[in-house]
Order: C-alpha cells, then structure tokens, then sequence
C-alpha cells in the first residue's frame, strides 16, 4: 500500500514539473508564419 500512494506522489510531482516547465518556456508574442517576431521591449527581432 505504502508503495502505491508513494507512487502516486512521484507522479503528481512529475507531471507538475513538467506542466511548469511548458509555461516558462511560453511567451504571449504572436509569431509569423516563419515562428518570428519583433521583441518590444528591446526593438529586436527574433525566431523560435
């Protein structure tokens, strides 16, 4: 029994981190058709 709900632990922990993960690496910039676009707060341009 304890062996199953430590599991369960590991998994939620594992799928938070990894939920977490994809919301840092998002941006809410719109890109172009080529995965680029203008930075505003520096002026440059960039691609994903």
């Amino acid at each position: 029994m304890r062996n199953q709900e430590e599991l369960k632990v590991k998994t939620i922990i594992a799928m938070s981190l990894a939920l977490a993960a994809s919301f840092a690496w998002a941006h809410s910039g719109g890109t172009n058709a080529q995965g680029c676009h203008n930075e505003t707060k520096t002026g440059s341009y960039h691609c994903h």
